[in-house]
């Protein structure tokens, strides 16, 4: 199998999963655990995903079968992204839960895969000259570059119809962007109930007690309908929460402005320090675009800051209940140091 990128970079590899060849903007994660919780992210669609860790599969496929519904490890019900890159595939895994290998699972969802790279010195080119579009190349079945950032993925990863979840006092209308399923278990587990929505869902005649806004892949300006909807609310005062491409649409919202960034962050490992204090926090992200702090209308203000980039991690409206952060404050994987932030959200309910 062969990785080609837009640059005209030409990398051998040997295949594993589905044989197939892919198309999409290649990125790099820096996590070490967590693959079936990466790859069931929506927020990967369209991309193919070069890990640096050394070794993926160790751990196999966990038995859905033994976690009911939503207690699953996994943030959706099948892959999103196009493909992975790896330096070594463990076949042979060992978990107390696991039922399948890595391989037979992608298989299972067409996914194809690449292993024999050198996957840091990959990411070191990719950090370098920025992201860039790739394809793999199955036995010689070419097939033209493809820029997924040019398509509302929004819409595709998106629930088709409402759904509701819980029982609880507290009713949160969750504005599904591509959303994770440890952001809905954070909210059931203490207790709040939800109705998940479609993207683009007029929601104004629809009951609760505060909004919020999930991850989502892609170019936030892609999904302006939802911006639109959002828009009105914010002169209310019902709480509001956002994270990563919900936090890029509701600094859209406000008239705040959004970039690309160079190479993204996709990682476990993110430090981001709250704004006026000295005060760090490790954590999960995953996004390829930022907001502009710096367009910020006067009545908002930044919340968090990355200690790597110095990108724009949170924003916050001055007098209103109304927030958002870039990263995953559910993890999933990654550290939970930052899940206080839904306690919060809640409180404000």
């Amino acid at each position: 199998m062969e990785l080609i990128l837009e640059d005209g970079t030409a990398i051998e590899g040997r295949h594993f999963g589905y044989p197939t060849s892919v198309a999409g903007e290649v990125i790099f994660n820096t996590g070490m655990v967590g693959y079936p919780e990466t790859l069931t992210d929506p927020s990967y669609k369209g991309q193919i995903l070069v890990f640096t860790y050394p070794l993926i599969g160790n751990y196999g496929i966990p038995d859905e079968s033994r976690l009911n519904n939503l207690k699953q490890h996994f943030e959706s019900d099948h892959i999103h992204l196009k493909g992975i890159v790896i330096t070594s595939l463990t076949r042979e895994y060992s978990h107390w839960n696991a039922i399948k290998s890595l391989e037979d699972w992608m298989i299972e969802n067409q996914i194809p895969g690449m292993e024999g790279v050198d996957t840091r010195a990959l990411t070191q080119k990719l950090r370098n000259k920025g992201t860039q579009l790739g394809k793999m190349i199955y036995e010689g079945h070419d097939l033209p570059f493809y820029d997924p950032s040019k398509e509302n993925l929004v819409a595709q990863v998106s629930t088709p119809e409402p759904i509701a979840y819980g029982s609880g006092s507290k009713r949160v209308l969750l504005i599904d962007l591509g959303c994770k399923n440890n952001i809905i278990r954070s909210f059931l587990s203490r207790g709040v109930s939800l109705l998940r929505v479609p993207w683009n869902y007029d929601f104004s005649q629809e009951k609760f007690d505060g909004i919020m806004l999930s991850n989502g892949p892609g170019d936030p300006t892609q999904v302006m309908e939802t911006v639109r909807r959002l828009q009105p609310w914010l002169k209310k005062d019902k709480p509001i929460f956002g994270i990563c491409m919900g936090h890029q649409l509701l600094a859209l919202a406000s008239g705040a402005q959004t970039y690309k960034l160079k190479f993204g962050h996709h990682s476990q490992n993110q430090p981001c320090i709250q704004v006026g204090t000295k005060r760090c926090y490790i954590t999960s992200q995953n996004h390829n675009y930022a907001i502009d702090d710096q367009t910020l209308a006067p009545d908002w203000t930044p919340w968090f800051f990355n200690a790597n980039d110095g990108s724009n991690e949170g924003i916050r409206h001055k007098t209103k209940p109304i927030r958002s952060v870039q990263f995953h404050p559910e993890a999933w994987p990654g550290p939970v140091d930052t899940a206080f932030l839904f306690d919060e959200f809640v409180k404000s309910l």
